[in-house]
């Protein structure tokens, strides 16, 4: 799966999670810049990004993410 191919069905599971059809995610975007991305809010999305990826994030993994395109580049690896 590449980087265009990711950022597309994160850009799904994003709409979803925060119900907002129009949302667009780049990889520079933090939590402050989503509404409604608070802690219950990124549980969540974590949790979609695991089922809808096929994979498992650990909590070391989560807390080092600083903003969408380290997500992005550890779903990668975890899928190659």
């Amino acid at each position: 799966m590449d980087k265009s191919e990711v950022k597309t069905k994160l850009t799904r599971i994003f709409r979803d999670t925060f119900a907002n059809e129009n949302l667009e995610i780049q990889e520079t975007t933090t939590a402050d810049q989503v509404e409604g991305w608070d802690s219950l809010a990124h549980i969540t999305l974590i949790v979609a990004v695991e089922k809808g990826f096929g994979i498992s994030l650990t909590l070391r993994e989560v807390r080092s993410m600083k903003n969408v395109g380290d997500l992005m580049n550890l779903i990668e690896k975890k899928v190659a």
